[in-house]
């Protein structure tokens, strides 16, 4: 009697073991038929589970997670591709838009006939585009270098107030020129950080430089202490950026300019943003009271020694 109820129970159990290896084995089926689709074909496709067996579902739950992170990888990364071809295309435009001038002025400098004021007009016109080439080409190898590693800043004390009004001594008659006397403040107190200084020069020309651009007029620039930060501050009235550029304005490559004539590499604050990270320094961008403002700290030396 014993063994008869022994031989039921496995009998049993038997059955029940071959039911649960037949799910084992169509679900794992199942499964490997929908990887081989997703090797062979681009889908967005997911796992499913074909019948619900022991911890089966929850591995399929763990292989979609996997799926859609690669996925999201593979978004991004095409993302990346797509940017850095629209880059390329908008330096090769930079490039090519002044190099093409100068060829086109070159061969009318070689005019027999052109009057020497003309030579010397077109001449002046040339050296123009040759600085506009040289200042891309700069921008675009000193970028290079920031992101291989290669520019190895220095730590020493530097006169921030000093090295503010001498950068923008160098930039006042442009702003002149284009019918803005800027606004000026300076502290009087001295303004020491530590540095880099030709990082910091750098960050300055390019904040200038930026405000040249894209500027049209009620210039402010300020520096001042505040609590234990040495504040930069550059401000102007624009018609070429709205705050929706705000959260990419100092992205590689990113430019306001949407009408095709860029006016930049879109390296120049990127450049200022690496500088002013390496150095200890934020940076940041908004609008104050419909002017454009970049605003840039460093860390105050109160050492003077």
């Amino acid at each position: 009697m014993i063994l008869r109820v022994v031989i039921f129970l496995l009998a049993i159990g038997a059955g029940i073991l071959s039911v649960r290896l037949w799910r084992y084995g169509k679900q794992i089926k199942h499964i490997e038929r929908q990887l081989q689709l997703l090797i062979t074909e681009d889908t967005n496709y997911q796992l499913t589970s074909a019948v619900p067996v022991g911890r089966t579902n929850e591995v399929i739950a763990d292989f979609n997670q996997i799926l859609e992170k690669y996925r999201l990888a593979g978004q991004e990364l095409q993302q990346i591709n797509r940017s850095y071809r629209e880059s390329i295309t908008g330096i090769s435009h930079d490039i090519r838009t002044p190099l093409t001038s100068i060829k086109g002025y070159v061969q009318m400098v070689r005019d027999p006939g052109i009057s020497q004021e003309k030579k010397e007009e077109y001449l002046e016109i040339i050296e123009g585009r040759l600085v506009d080439l040289t200042e891309i080409l700069d921008q675009l190898f000193e970028y290079a270098r920031i992101e291989a590693g290669e520019l190895q800043l220095k730590t020493e004390k530097l006169n921030a107030g000093n090295l503010f009004a001498e950068t923008l001594s160098m930039f006042y008659e442009d702003f002149v020129k284009k019918g803005c006397d800027p606004e000026v403040k300076i502290s009087e107190k001295p303004c020491f950080i530590w540095g880099d200084a030709h990082a910091f020069v750098r960050i300055l020309e390019n904040l200038m430089k930026n405000a040249l651009v894209h500027g049209t007029g009620f210039y402010e620039f300020l520096m001042f202490s505040e609590q234990s930060w040495i504040v930069i501050r550059i401000s102007n009235e624009t018609e070429t950026i709205a705050r929706k550029d705000l959260d990419q304005i100092f992205e590689r490559f990113y430019t306001t300019d949407q009408s095709g004539s860029r006016k930049g590499t879109g390296l120049g604050l990127a450049i200022a943003r690496e500088f002013t990270e390496q150095m200890g320094g934020e940076i940041q961008a908004y609008f104050q009271e419909k002017r454009f403002a970049v605003e840039v700290r460093f860390p105050a030396s109160f050492s003077f020694t």
